[in-house]
């Protein structure tokens, strides 16, 4: 690893829009989506809660669900599908106002391992697992870009599943399908599956996989990092916001490897020379102004999962964040890594 890291030329990095910046919260593009039934009170709850806007689509499927269940509409999935409603709709269910602890983080709420600020669950495995679909956002100020999916016990992978809750939900319902055993749950599964397609319709909301403005997204990314779901910050007309970094992804894990394999502390802080050149190279790019490296560096750090990397990776992501002007997912990070965990996730709780 020789030399210091370059910016991205043009012809592979698509510029932001014409100020450089991401969309900020948009309304919904072409048909207008009605307003859920979820009162003013709650929809101010959540965003006291989580500083973060909430999409419609999440108040819709919260509505949608208590159709399907009126009793306990986060358990509405549960018996077809085997998910549950969290995060949020644990708010819209009133749990927070008996929370038995007493101080929750709701930023922890439901925050998976693996999970980077920008991941905000709101279903999760009712079996054993700890596969979860989560809302990206790429701004605390934008509106989710998509929904996606992780395990946690298989890493940090994070597979788009479309742009909103019903599309998410639709297409992990046609792979359940594929695996179904018996008469009675195909039938059900088909009758969900029409009645997502038709309140879907009903809302003017696609059920695709990938659209126009995920496939939009796609090319403003700067690197799909090591969870793939990809990091996008903002480049001017002159290339200024973003240098690729001096390794590989295959090489930075290798390095990663060696740090966290190391048999003695002598040889950990030999194997993490290489680490501690690209946090050079990192200063030299945030002096002028190509934050996204810092930004990516953190984050496949963040992603690589190991604790040994804690202290360069509160070193490197709230910086980043904070030059980005996207605070919030620093106070975030860092929260996270101060009681980062497999277990306890549920926040209220009593822990």
């Amino acid at each position: 690893m020789t030399g210091r890291a370059k910016r991205k030329s043009k012809s592979t990095q698509e510029a932001e829009t014409d100020n450089g910046e991401l969309k900020k919260a948009r309304p919904q593009d072409s048909l207008a989506m009605p307003l859920a039934a979820v009162d003013a009170e709650q929809r101010e709850s959540l965003l006291q809660l989580y500083s973060l806007q909430m999409p419609e689509d999440l108040f819709h499927f919260w509505d949608f669900c208590k159709e399907l269940c009126p009793d306990n509409p986060r358990d509405a999935l549960k018996d077809m599908l085997g998910l549950q409603l969290v995060g949020p709709f644990d708010i819209l269910a009133g749990d927070h106002k008996k929370s038995m602890n007493h101080q929750p983080n709701f930023h922890l709420h439901w925050r998976y391992f693996y999970d980077p600020p920008e991941f905000q669950t709101i279903l999760k495995s009712s079996e054993d697992s700890q596969y979860h679909m989560g809302y990206y956002r790429d701004t605390p100020d934008s509106l989710p870009s998509f929904v996606g999916e992780n395990d946690a016990k298989k890493g940090c992978t994070i597979t788009q599943m479309g742009e909103n809750i019903f599309a998410a939900v639709f297409l992990y319902l046609l792979k359940r399908r594929k695996g179904q055993k018996g008469k009675k749950e195909e039938k059900d599964l088909e009758s969900l599956e029409m009645k997502l397609k038709d309140k879907a319709e009903s809302l003017h909301l696609t059920l695709e996989l990938k659209t126009k403005e995920m496939k939009q997204r796609d090319k403003k990314v700067v690197s799909k990092t090591f969870h793939s779901a990809g990091i996008v910050v903002p480049v001017d007309k002159n290339d200024v916001g973003y240098r690729e970094l001096p390794e590989t992804d295959a090489g930075l894990k290798k390095i990663c490897k060696a740090i966290a394999d190391a048999k003695t502390d002598e040889a950990r802080v030999k194997a993490f020379a290489p680490i501690q050149e690209m946090i050079t190279y990192v200063q030299f790019a945030n002096d002028e102004c190509d934050y996204g490296m810092g930004y990516e560096l953190g984050m496949d750090l963040f992603c690589f999962g190991s604790h040994y990397f804690h202290k360069v990776i509160n070193q490197l992501l709230p910086l980043a964040y904070s030059l980005l002007n996207r605070g919030l997912f620093g106070e975030i990070v860092k929260a996270h890594l101060s009681q980062r965990s497999h277990d306890n996730l549920d926040q209220l709780s009593a822990h």
